[in-house]
């Protein structure tokens, strides 16, 4: 049987075009949902019409904080310990789906092998080759690749750098982000967002090394006071990336100038419509990078690595909290706008074809 773990929205977004597609094909799985974003997760089933999870591990406040996680991981790990039959539906030799990068992505692979389970990574392979950027991303990649049986890497890059581990390993080309935007194309072009008329900047800031240090978070935000004085700048306000601009006294620093529009959390969709009319994207999440490659959007990365290829040295800039970088790529914008992706090709398609031979 097919288990697929999520835990976040950035999850959900890359796996629902899997799980769509095992729906489209009629092939029965378990949907588990650990819980540990609960906010943004049933906006993003109902945009993708992803069925409801057949288990919830955890009912409660998002989890996000490192020493939370903790606490929270080792209660999840005793409920389905205690739970296996109810958690897994009676299967003892399944396919465990993990996604990314999160808290989640390890818990779902240790569960998978505690309980007998078979784990397989997707987006698999992807390394910054430092332990703290980010974190604790990294560390849950390396971990997490230590757990898993079956590996599904985005393209040559990804693989090559699995050749050390021991298991199946699958090239799956791309991201399944790009099904995700395929799927979601004609219901963006309607998403009630309001899209302003003038050329805009559209920022999208969350990472811990980014807004849980004071001096770096404060380091940030006065790059972003010097770059509204190129263009206008709509910021996004994640939860805890607005609970630290509070608690920092940050914010009013921000909606103090004329240039920066504070906008609240969208849905997928709405967000996508957003990016889509900006003359530039300035994110340091990885997600957002992808994106922007495929819709051939300029893109700035507010970190000094990425784990992810896609657009670097096309239409994606690392700055490195330079603002001599970011001013280059905005006074040369026409230079980072690429062709958007005219492939063919689907991950997903490609994800569910080796999952079928594997279980059969």
């Amino acid at each position: 049987m097919i288990h697929v773990f999520v835990g976040t929205k950035a999850q959900l977004i890359k796996m629902a075009p899997i799980m769509i597609e095992l729906q489209r094909r009629n092939i029965r799985y378990n949907f588990i949902f650990s819980g540990q974003h609960q906010a943004t997760v049933k906006n993003i089933r109902d945009e993708f019409a992803v069925k409801d999870p057949d288990i919830t591990l955890y009912h409660g406040k998002d989890i996000t904080g490192i020493l939370q996680m903790f606490f929270w991981g080792v209660r999840i790990l005793f409920f389905t310990l205690w739970n296996r039959r109810k958690v897994w539906q009676g299967d003892k030799n399944g396919i465990v789906l993990n996604h990314g990068d999160t808290f989640s992505t390890l818990l779902g692979s240790l569960l998978a092998r505690v309980c007998g389970q078979r784990s397989a990574h997707v987006e698999s392979g992807l390394r910054s080759f430092n332990l703290f950027h980010p974190f604790p991303e990294e560390v849950t990649r390396l971990l997490t690749f230590q757990l898993t049986n079956i590996y599904f890497a985005p393209g040559d890059w990804a693989l090559n750098n699995l050749r050390k581990y021991r298991g199946i390993k699958v090239d799956t080309l791309q991201n399944t982000l790009l099904d995700a935007l395929r799927i979601s194309e004609s219901a963006v072009e309607i998403a009630d967002v309001e899209i302003p008329g003038y050329p805009y900047a559209v920022v999208s800031l969350h990472r811990f090394e980014n807004i849980f240090s004071k001096e770096k978070l404060t380091e940030i935000v006065d790059l972003l006071l010097q770059v509204s004085k190129k263009t206008k700048l709509l910021f996004i306000l994640h939860k805890p990336t607005e609970k630290k601009l509070e608690q920092h006294r940050l914010r009013a620093k921000l909606e103090a100038c004329s240039n920066i529009e504070m906008r609240p959390r969208y849905s997928y969709f709405q967000f996508i419509k957003l990016i889509k009319n900006a003359s530039l994207v300035i994110t340091d999440g990885g997600s957002n990078q992808e994106e922007c490659f495929y819709l051939g959007k300029p893109c700035i990365i507010m970190r000094t690595t990425s784990e992810r290829r896609e657009g670097l040295g096309e239409n994606a800039v690392i700055c490195n909290y330079q603002y001599a970088e970011i001013e280059r790529v905005i006074d040369n914008l026409a230079k980072y706008k690429i062709v958007a992706d005219q492939s063919t090709v689907s991950p997903t398609n490609i994800i569910i074809d080796e999952l079928t031979r594997l279980d059969g």
